[in-house]
């Protein structure tokens, strides 16, 4: 039976490339890769062909399938002179510390990744999915609000550089950001694309552009030598799957933290949630709170270890946790798509914030994922060599009844809350998908509460009261960019998170 497409994107541009590939027969990996190249474009701030992400499949045949295309850490360890230094990102109401430069880069998957869903699952040549984001990349990108407000969140990164200011539009380091209604281009990715639709992933990892990425590695202060590049392997992995109520949920697997965090929020939740429940409520509030503080404590137990865990450590902590009734008492984007037949994808792409290296020619910046704070609580000189490195990132599957939904987020530490509160809302408050995503969000962390209070969304005062009984409390007074980015598409709708500008579209 055929039933109308649907696409939620971070970016109108990224949701025409799905929707294009689409009304050309292309099925839904076509579509999701189609759009993650055009989000490169439309986007450049959240993801990258420099960065790396997670696709979570369903082809309408069993459980989904889950490809893992995130960064891995350099295979060696710079002894000295890494080019690693710290930026602030300041999101207005709040601020949060970067470290970028040659040495925050970790070995990329997202070239390797689209490529491994192209030969597995795609339909269309890869030549005809590269065309939107060539397209877009040639005649520019219109900045929009919530893009122009990237710019100035991570306006250090923008300027690290001279190849990194062109990059976003500026003429050079002094000039001035590019502001709404700016015209961004960026022709040499568009080359670049042409290139690698034509060559191969061999012609990034192996060939040319790899032996350009490391030679500059080596000679400007990075980790990154060419063995990294040769031995990347995007890996198919099984998703974790869990119950919430009536409805089953399934996400990215260790060696990734967002699934488990997701799983455990929502398992809270179940426990401390009364039935039936009403949104923004004491009772509401109150468990979303404890559930999240369960998650909080999970990502610092997760991170105790010197190291980044391995895939089994994970996996050990996850099964070895209590049972929720013991303890019930104490940056990115992401592209959802159904095809026609029922196929679904949920991919969730990152480039961390950017490390400022853009590769000669290609117009792709590289990630600062060995930069990311979220990622190495016990130092940034401490991670373990040649290792999959861990996300938040949680591209994820929801079954209840004949509802299915594709969903994901932004948002770094953020992922887990937003997912666990819109999975809740669509599931203990009935709410549609738009109605799910645009309600109002809150975020704990390090002991610290953030809720958005915007001037409608929750049915009273409770959000105030609530922050009264925290010590560290940060009311935001309209929605932000700041709790996330959740896309999301299901049989018969698709929506997109208007603290990020995303863009839906449904279609025959």
């Amino acid at each position: 039976m055929r039933h109308p497409w649907q696409v939620a994107t971070g970016h109108p541009v990224t949701t025409a490339a799905a929707v294009e590939i689409l009304e050309s027969g292309g099925n839904a990996v076509d579509a999701a890769i189609a759009a993650a190249l055009a989000a490169c474009v439309a986007e450049p701030l959240l993801c990258s062909l420099g960065g790396g992400g997670y696709a979570l499949i369903d082809l309408g045949q069993g459980d989904p399938c889950l490809l893992d295309f995130f960064t891995q850490t350099p295979r060696a360890r710079r002894a000295e002179d890494a080019e690693f230094y710290p930026i602030t990102g300041n999101f207005g109401t709040d601020t949060q510390e970067f470290h970028v430069g040659m040495g925050s880069m970790a070995t990329p998957g997202v070239v390797a990744g689209l490529f491994a869903l192209h030969q597995r699952h795609g339909s269309l040549p890869m030549k005809a999915l590269i065309g939107p984001a060539c397209a877009a990349a040639r005649d520019g990108v219109t900045l929009n609000d919530i893009q122009a407000y990237a710019l100035q969140i991570l306006e250090p990164i923008v300027r690290s550089t001279p190849a990194s200011a062109r990059l976003f539009g500026l003429a050079d380091q002094q000039a001035s950001l590019p502001a709404t209604g700016d015209r961004v281009a960026n022709p040499d990715f568009a080359d670049f694309c042409d290139q690698l639709a034509c060559q191969g992933p061999d012609w990034f990892y192996r060939g040319e552009i790899a032996q350009a990425l490391a030679a500059a590695s080596a000679e400007d202060g990075g980790h990154l030598g060419l063995a990294d590049l040769e031995a990347y392997q995007a890996c198919w992995r099984t998703p974790m799957s869990w119950r919430y109520r009536n409805a089953t949920l399934w996400s990215n697997p260790p060696p990734a933290f967002g699934g488990i965090m997701v799983s455990l929020a929502t398992r809270m939740l179940d426990v401390q949630l009364p039935e039936p429940a009403r949104f923004g409520d004491e009772s509401h509030l109150k468990a979303l709170c404890s559930a999240l503080a369960e998650a909080e404590r999970l990502r610092r137990q997760l991170e105790c270890s010197e190291n980044l865990l391995s895939t089994a450590q994970l996996t050990s902590a996850y099964r070895q946790l209590p049972d929720p009734r013991l303890v019930a008492s104490r940056g990115t984007t992401h592209i959802s798509v159904f095809d026609s037949k029922d196929q679904a994808v949920a991919l969730t792409l990152s480039n961390g914030e950017g490390s400022g290296f853009v590769l000669p020619g290609t117009g792709v910046m590289l990630n600062n994922m060995l930069g990311e704070e979220d990622l190495h609580a016990h130092g940034f000189e401490r991670w373990p060599t040649n290792r999959r490195m861990a996300s938040m990132m949680a591209p994820t599957m929801m079954r209840q009844g004949e509802r299915q939904v594709m969903l994901g987020s932004g948002g770094s530490n953020r992922i887990r809350s937003a997912l666990t509160q819109v999975i809740s809302n669509l599931v203990d408050f009935d709410m549609s998908l738009a109605e799910a995503i645009h309600a109002p969000r809150l975020h704990l962390e390090n002991a610290r509460l953030a809720i958005e209070v915007p001037p409608e969304g929750w049915p009273d005062d409770t959000p105030r009261e609530l922050a009264e009984a925290f010590d560290q409390a940060c009311l935001w007074p309209e929605r932000n960019i700041y709790f996330g980015g959740v896309h999301a598409a299901s049989r018969s709708a698709a929506a997109a998170d208007p603290r990020r500008g995303g863009a839906a579209r449904s279609g025959q």
